[in-house]
């Protein structure tokens, strides 16, 4: 397509064979706006995207935005919170990138997030968290974390399958355990069912060493609690170790083969399987964060640790974040709604603006997405930074969300 013709319309991305994708160089990517602050920090992330493309590649690629409805836009507008048409649209541009929804009040839906992860199968949460020059940070070496969170999206105690203390489906359940396994329960509990399947092992550790092979990370490891859950998160890491065995055998060892037959040192271009118990990984991640690279681990245990290794590198403004399936991508912001500063021009858009770096690794314009990151980073380490990192550093200069942005434009 020539650049006139694409001034009338964009192309939708395909995927091919093996769930490849073939990207045109004026695709038509999905947005929500978001609720609350997504007023102030999608508009940011927007400029900081369209300029970075446009200085890098001066013409020859281009997005082009459609805007999708869900959460209170939504709602206003259509009277659903999350209407189907929004689910078709982000099923037939392939990617979409998001700011914050809110969870409504009451009955119907349980989370706007979880709904879309579910429903659109986006199977992967992704988070990669590193430092960025700069950035204040409770640990004294923030500099060694540089990790990317692969967590399983659609299983786990997530998968929602629960019951109310006193319902008739607890009592059921509570009944059944006591007569089919004789386990006595307190008749006043609520009941939530933890589902750990093997096909579903597979495929996101599938993703999670195909990442480590493509972008050339020396480990990966299982995060679980298998040791006590030894029939779901103790099954994830033989399942994952089993995949690995079983598809990547030319690219692994596991670290028992490493320290058994190689002397605990890695053979060239091999990357090390291991794995670690999850209370013990957040000690790791902690102190000794330079020997963590990829992580695969169940849903629970994924949302604690991306957190905490957030609040290592400067806390949630920081984090970008996908949910990443086989047919479609979502990126979005990892942090709340913040509704009491929405429209204020105050609130910090690198959450979304590096949420947009991850969209632009995965389409492939990587030229693109190293700009804006170097930009960022210079950004804040010249102390030009939104109030709440500006309380932190001595001597900032605090700027508003669209005058962060800019600054960072400036810096491409």
């Amino acid at each position: 397509m020539s650049i006139a013709e694409a001034e009338s319309g964009g192309s939708y991305i395909r995927i091919g064979e093996n769930n490849s994708m073939d990207v045109p160089d004026f695709p038509y990517i999905a947005f929500i706006e978001g609720d609350g602050i997504g007023q102030d920090i999608w508009p940011a992330t927007r400029y900081v995207i369209d300029r970075a493309v446009e200085k890098k590649y001066r013409g020859r690629r281009k997005i082009y935005w459609k805007e999708v409805l869900a959460g209170e836009k939504a709602y206003e507008s259509t009277g659903e919170w999350l209407p189907e048409e929004t689910l078709e649209h982000i099923k037939r541009c392939v990617v979409a990138i998001k700011g914050p929804l809110t969870t409504p009040v009451g009955g119907g839906i349980r989370s706007l997030n979880v709904t879309l992860r579910q429903t659109l199968d986006l199977y992967a949460c992704v988070r990669p968290v590193r430092y960025y020059r700069g950035v204040p940070s409770p640990v004294k070496h923030p500099e060694k974390v540089n990790m990317i969170v692969f967590r399983e999206n659609t299983e786990d105690v997530y998968a929602g399958i629960e019951w109310k203390e006193g319902s008739e489906g607890a009592k059921k359940i509570i009944g059944f355990l006591k007569k089919e396994a004789g386990c006595e329960l307190p008749l006043d509990s609520g009941i939530g069912i933890k589902p750990i399947s093997r096909r579903k092992t597979f495929r996101l550790v599938r993703k999670a060493l195909r990442y480590a092979i493509e972008n050339s990370r020396e480990n990966l490891t299982l995060v679980h609690k298998g040791n006590i859950m030894k029939y779901t998160e103790g099954a994830f890491r033989e399942w994952g170790y089993e995949l690995a065995r079983k598809e990547f055998a030319n690219f692994i060892i596991t670290e028992d083969d490493l320290h058994e037959k190689h002397q605990g040192k890695a053979p060239p271009g091999k990357i090390v399987v291991k794995d670690r118990i999850a209370d013990a990984m957040f000690q790791q991640v902690l102190l000794r964060p330079d020997e963590y690279q990829v992580i695969a681990t169940p849903n629970l245990n994924g949302d604690y640790l991306s957190d905490a290794l957030a609040a290592q590198v400067g806390g949630l403004g920081m984090a970008p974040g996908a949910n990443i399936g086989d047919q479609c991508a979502l990126f979005e912001a990892t942090h709340g709604t913040a509704p009491k500063y929405a429209g204020q021009n105050k609130v910090n858009p690198s959450s979304l603006i590096l949420s947009g770096v991850m969209m632009l690794q995965y389409l492939g314009w990587k030229e693109a997405a190293e700009a804006i990151e170097k930009a960022l980073e210079e950004t804040v380490s010249e102390k030009i930074v939104t109030y709440d990192l500006a309380r932190q550093i001595a001597g900032s200069q605090k700027v508003g969300t669209r005058e962060f942005a800019e600054a960072l434009v400036e810096r491409l």
